[in-house]
């Protein structure tokens, strides 16, 4: 499959494809497709055609899924977080140079104040859920008409997809993902994951972000298989979830999973009633101790795996019993080549600590309108992720950290995976993140934040010399902060760079 029109044919008539929680049914896969032949009309009528970009700020649910696959399917879809504030939208859709707007209809919001000043047409989408999860039309301002440069449905090599990578210090840059692009990500988690039209997932990902769009939307549509839209996490709702949905697999980011273990103990018959098969993992590194947690509460395996926006989400991925499976390690190549390399460019021997690079049908062809950035991205094919990390003899990953969160102490470089690890292991440590602090003579210092578990203590001195029994000294942090929350990103990431002014350290 190379495009999402071809993706659609795969699921048998009757079968759900899109469903949501609370009583609602699901839109079965005929449905579906006359619902993006409609939506492919429509667009293309009112002059919105093949590699146009259509911003979406929508709710987390049903009809964000369906309308991300309608519009993928004839023209370039461009997600937004629909918690941004107007500058931030304003920003967003300027940049993007976005044709239209698709809103919730008869729901004022930041989104709709931007578009207008910026002239850029709305259009509303009116949820038919009385038609099945994730039905709707797109109301158009009247006399909105024009013929499309390109119409009909989108080819291998149009643009389904524009995301912004999510850059903490530069001006973010844009990744455009063809549809093949899309496509061999979602071919490959299905085959990492088996998934068969049987499977349910339940999404809890943010579908603003690659991985909830790619891990849990499209690669169960291209296997003919379900997926269950919720309006977003919440770890109270997770096991009613589960009691309804009966879902075989979901997918979501490490503080979830640690949400979602501090909750099983008070929903004991949900987690023995839960039919889960295989727990995934990803956008973040899942410390081993929650992994090993995961799997003993909900006895299935819980695979980790390793993405980002320019490979379309999915590089590498542990497999599934019976071969092996790795707390610590990202697994193995799943979609594209994985490679180390070094400053210089030179591949790298397994063994040998490296920048992670890839290269394969999921990779984006290159950043927008930025040839600065692409020149520094690609070296001889292979695009370097910005991670290090290690290849061992049989191909399992291991990451060592971000580059640009490697912490400078002095010259000595210490990754903050390993501080982490490390705090977890103690009895009273739910949650961590080491991060960089400041020094006026050493550049960085090392420091963390933590989350006890529930009825447990430990005071900063303690847990330092927890550290310093088991780390050399330059890695032990200077400070260790007992916060309540660990400040997150919109899609549950923690968020290393930038933590020690949100913190107040110096």
């Amino acid at each position: 499959m190379q495009s999402i029109a071809e993706l659609l044919q795969t699921g048998d008539d009757a079968r759900g494809a899109i469903g949501a929680p609370e009583g609602v049914a699901p839109l079965r896969y005929r449905e579906l497709r006359q619902l993006v032949e409609r939506t492919v009309l429509r667009l293309n009528g009112l002059g919105i055609g093949r590699n146009d970009r259509v911003a979406i700020v929508l709710p987390n649910g049903p009809e964000m899924a369906s309308a991300f696959v309608a519009i993928a399917a004839c023209a370039t879809t461009a997600p937004l977080n629909p918690g941004y504030r107007a500058e931030e939208l304003e920003f967003y859709l300027s940049d993007l140079r976005c044709r239209a707007l698709v809103v919730e209809a008869g729901k004022e919001s930041p989104a709709r104040a931007a578009a207008a000043k910026l002239g850029i047409p709305i259009l509303e989408l009116r949820a038919e859920r009385e038609k099945g999860a994730g039905s709707f039309v797109l109301d158009a301002p009247p006399g909105l008409r024009g013929t499309p440069a390109s119409g009909g449905f989108g080819g291998a090599d149009d643009v389904a997809l524009v995301l912004h990578t999510s850059g903490t210090t530069a001006r973010p840059k844009i990744v455009p993902l063809l549809q093949r692009n899309v496509m061999a990500t979602a071919r490959h988690i299905g085959q990492s994951l088996e998934l068969t039209p049987d499977d349910v997932c339940l999404n809890i990902m943010p579908l603003f972000h690659i991985h909830g769009l790619m891990a849990a939307v499209l690669a169960s549509l291209g296997r003919g298989a379900q997926v269950c839209c919720t309006p977003g996490f919440n770890a109270l709702k997770y096991f009613g979830w589960l009691d309804e949905v009966k879902p075989t697999w979901t997918t979501a980011v490490p503080t979830m999973h640690q949400a979602i273990l501090q909750r099983a103990p008070r929903n004991p018959e949900s987690v023995a009633r839960s039919r889960l098969r295989l727990i995934r993992s990803s956008s973040a590194s899942l410390p081993p101790q929650v992994m090993e947690e995961l799997e003993r509460t909900f006895r299935a395996p819980v695979l980790e795996s390793y993405g980002m926006t320019e490979a379309a989400h999915q590089m590498a991925s542990n497999p599934l019993p019976p071969r092996q499976r790795f707390a610590g390690s990202v697994g193995i190549a799943a979609g594209p080549e994985i490679a180390t390399m070094d400053e210089q460019g030179n591949l790298m021997p397994a063994g040998a600590v490296g920048e992670v690079v890839i290269r394969g049908p999921n990779v984006t062809p290159g950043y927008d309108r930025n040839p600065e950035a692409n020149a520094k991205a690609f070296t001889n094919g292979w695009f370097r992720t910005g991670d290090q990390g290690v290849l061992d003899a049989q191909g399992y990953l291991r990451l060592t950290g971000r580059l640009k969160e490697l912490i400078n102490r002095g010259g000595e470089k210490i990754s903050p995976l390993e501080v982490d690890e490390i705090l977890m292991d103690h009895p009273a440590v739910q949650q961590v993140v080491t991060f960089a602090m400041p020094h006026d003579k050493l550049g960085e210092e090392v420091a963390a934040a933590v989350v006890l578990r529930e009825g447990k203590s430990a005071t900063e001195r303690e847990l330092r010399d927890f550290a310093a029994g088991r780390l050399a000294d330059y890695k032990v942090p200077r400070r260790i902060v007992v916060v309540a929350e660990i400040p997150k990103g919109p899609t549950g990431k923690l968020q290393r760079i930038g933590l020690a002014e949100k913190l107040g350290l110096p």
